[in-house]
């Protein structure tokens, strides 16, 4: 075992990684709760690498910390760069979905989310809300909907959390 005092980087990047990608999946679920946008199918799955990799980022940080094994350590950051990886592929999808350069999944107009479970709103709420369709981007900033900004976030944070993975 190192300890954890000669490699503090791998510490600060799990915890840095941790902490961004809650903010990234806290945004999301921001601009949903407060903002009312509803997510539809492709937006929902490029939460789950960040639901993923957050909680195992801040595994990472407490294994590096205690001074855990190294190779467990730059193990989890390599999952977690995977994890990101794979974020920026269902972005660059979606996007391209939005884009009209390919054709989205038959999920795509449907959401979960679209519909209260309040039972006295549910007939107002058939008929009153529309899953949004993944092919429509529901706010674009600087030219970038959420899904062309994900790309941009996930290929940050894999180029992180891969570079520290590497780091011995």
């Amino acid at each position: 075992m190192t300890p954890a005092a000669t490699r503090p980087h791998h510490t600060l990047s799990a915890l840095f990684l941790a902490v961004a990608m809650a903010l990234v999946v806290g945004s999301a679920l921001g601009f949903e709760h407060v903002g009312g946008y509803i997510p539809c199918a492709l937006c929902l799955e490029q939460r789950t690498p960040y639901y993923i990799g957050a909680p195992l980022m801040l595994v990472a940080a407490v294994i590096s910390r205690a001074g855990g094994p190294s190779w467990a350590v730059r193990g989890l950051l390599a999952v977690g760069g995977l994890l990101m990886l794979y974020g920026l592929v269902l972005g660059v999808y979606h996007s391209g979905v939005e884009w009209h350069w390919w054709e989205g999944p038959a999920s795509c107009a449907t959401s979960a989310d679209a519909v209260t479970t309040d039972a006295g709103s549910l007939l107002g709420d058939l008929s009153s809300k529309k899953p949004p369709s993944c092919d429509a981007a529901a706010l674009r900033v600087l030219g970038l909907s959420f899904a062309g900004w994900n790309v941009l976030a996930s290929a940050a944070l894999a180029a992180i959390a891969l570079r520290a993975a590497a780091r011995r």
